[in-house]
């Protein structure tokens, strides 16, 4: 499914695991990010927007690299942008059980692969940037995007694909230590 911001009620159609694609206006944010729009006020309007956990290599109007952060940092942090509005979190790892509650009902999560900084950049134009002064990476940019693809981490209705591999991985984990009688002598 192609996805542009602002968003809406078609969010809520998505399940784990799907695979779409996000163009329109996102921001990058991240924990400085996040703490100052909790202190002083979100400095774009927030409703249907997208929030991409990143802290981009910006040069000049030309974002160089836009890999993900690790999401799980901002697990605290997500809820206030949410009750604004907010329909997408955009980052790599996963997030929290009480992330997924907030989600529940009125937006998702959607996963970007580490290490594929390039490929989101080739995918960007810098529109704008809010909070400057916090540095590059912490800074609030405002990103053009064009058909990123991602994959559906965290669902509307509690879906949580990283929930999921991890229950799995640990049953598998599981079965294995426990059939396991120690090496031949």
């Amino acid at each position: 499914m192609d996805l542009k911001t602002p968003l809406g009620d078609e969010v809520l159609d998505l399940r784990a695991g799907d695979a779409v694609t996000l163009s329109g206006t996102v921001y990058t944010a991240r924990d400085e990010a996040h703490l100052r729009m909790r202190e002083e006020g979100i400095p774009f309007d927030p409703i249907g927007a997208a929030v991409y956990h990143c802290g981009p290599v910006i040069r000049g109007h030309e974002v160089v690299a836009a890999g993900p952060t690790t999401s799980a940092r901002m697990n605290a942090l997500s809820g206030f942008l949410l009750d604004a509005g907010v329909r997408a979190l955009v980052g790599k790892g996963g997030m929290d059980e009480q992330v997924r509650e907030e989600l529940r009902g009125r937006a998702v999560y959607l996963a970007f692969t580490g290490g594929c900084a390039a490929l989101a950049a080739a995918r960007m134009q810098v529109k704008g940037v809010s909070f400057e002064d916090l540095g590059m990476a912490e800074a609030v940019w405002e990103i053009e995007l064009d058909h990123l693809p991602l994959i559906v981490g965290i669902d509307a209705h509690g879906g949580d694909l990283f929930a999921a591999v991890m229950q799995k991985a640990k049953l598998q984990f599981s079965q294995e230590f426990n059939s396991y009688k120690g090496p031949d002598l």
